[in-house]
């Protein structure tokens, strides 16, 4: 392999030894986000850690800005053979495959909702003896809120996906397609491109209305930051939360505005909020002409909107919602890694929220938001051997 641990430094009450930490390239398509930035990295350099990274022409940030701070730069996808005890970083989910995982990964996994391959992922640590700290999952131990979220940016880019959408939509005799979305250099230029777009629908943007669901949340107040910089008026902004859904769905509300964006965090079952058979009903009265399903749960068998099946993609943001051939059209933007659309500001924002989480990590066996992260994780191993032992399935 192109890197080795670190030498011990020596152990000395002054010089303890180096903790090593391995950043992985992204292999998810189209994704530009690190979990490190070469800001956040040389905190860690600055602090006793030995940062490894991974080459990435995908990655938002050079190769040659990690170098800079003092990173030792790795080929591309080496981390399966760097030493099982260094611990791997990277964002979102590793590729399918069978392969043991003995390392330790920092990452988000998506497979504690028993979404769709759970127990498969978790099956190749059991195998391999590794352990997973899942990002979705380290918490304040205080709060108990997450230390580090994407939440306002993926809200702030599904906002403005939405848009575009629902602009592309209105061409054609109301059966245009969004093309494809792809990175923004910047904030500015998404909410220039994204007011443009809704100047041009019908009415102009003062006749478009949205809701979104979540809205005191981080995904929430991002939707709402987006809208309100394109130019939406305050009173077509409709904003809910916990208080707004206590009655259960599915609402009406959602019907009658133009954009229905849902930034809730789904952690027990809840009544739908919209079914294509409500929509259907509904007829030509229907408003609603996009979703965005920021919370993307998919897979979830939970998922309180259950119009769409698969997570769509930035060549091919939005899929249509069977709404029985009756009333305008509908798509939906089922985008798992919106965030992207920011690449730079989000990964900035993501691991800088992260860093005082990451310092800790030479004590995580005594630290709270790593030793409760751990207790998680091996109770969700232990829950997935049991569901494959259920199936017939053997480790």
């Amino acid at each position: 392999m192109a890197a080795t641990a670190p030498e011990q430094a020596g152990t000395s009450a002054e010089t303890q030894p180096r903790q090593p930490i391995w950043l992985r390239c992204e292999k998810k398509p189209f994704e530009h986000r690190s979990a490190l930035t070469p800001t956040t990295a040389k905190t860690l350099l600055d602090n006793n850690f030995e940062v490894f990274v991974e080459r990435d022409p995908q990655r938002i940030f050079d190769d040659a800005e990690f170098e800079a701070v003092g990173c030792k730069l790795v080929p591309n996808n080496e981390w399966p053979s760097a030493p099982v005890e260094v611990p791997i970083i990277g964002l979102k989910e590793l590729p399918e495959s069978t392969d043991p995982l003995p390392h330790t990964h920092i990452q988000f996994a998506h497979c504690y909702k028993q979404q769709g391959g759970w127990t498969d992922v978790l099956r190749r640590f059991q195998q391999g003896k590794g352990t997973l700290y899942d990002l979705e999952f380290l918490e304040d131990p205080e709060s108990r809120r997450r230390v580090a979220a994407f939440g306002f940016h993926a809200g702030f880019a599904g906002a403005a996906a939405g848009a575009l959408a629902l602009a592309a939509q209105q061409k054609d005799g109301g059966k245009g397609v969004l093309k494809g979305l792809k990175p923004y250099k910047n904030e500015d230029a998404m909410v220039a491109e994204v007011s443009e777009a809704l100047e041009s629908v019908e009415g102009g943007k003062n006749n478009v209305k949205v809701l979104v669901i979540g809205a005191l949340g981080r995904c929430g107040s991002g939707a709402v930051d987006l809208f309100r910089k394109a130019g939406l008026t305050e009173e077509n902004i409709v904003k809910w939360d916990m208080a707004e859904t206590a009655k259960g769905g599915p609402f009406q509300e959602i019907l009658d505005v133009d954009i229905f964006v849902n930034c809730i965090y789904l952690s027990k079952p809840i009544p739908k909020f919209i079914t294509s058979e409500f929509m259907a009903k509904a007829g030509d009265s229907r408003k609603l002409a996009v979703v965005v399903d920021v919370s993307c749960d998919t897979t979830n068998p939970h998922n309180p909107i259950p119009i769409y099946d698969i997570n769509t993609t930035f060549p091919e943001p939005t899929v249509a919602v069977d709404t029985k051939g009756v009333g305008r059209r509908c798509t939906v933007v089922s985008i798992d890694h919106l965030p992207t659309l920011l690449p730079r500001e989000a990964s900035e924002q993501f691991s800088a929220d992260l860093l005082p989480s990451l310092l800790k990590f030479p004590q995580r066996t005594s630290e709270p938001v790593w030793t409760n992260a751990e207790k998680l994780f091996k109770q969700k191993l232990e829950e997935a051997r049991v569901d494959d032992e259920k199936n017939g399935i053997k480790a």
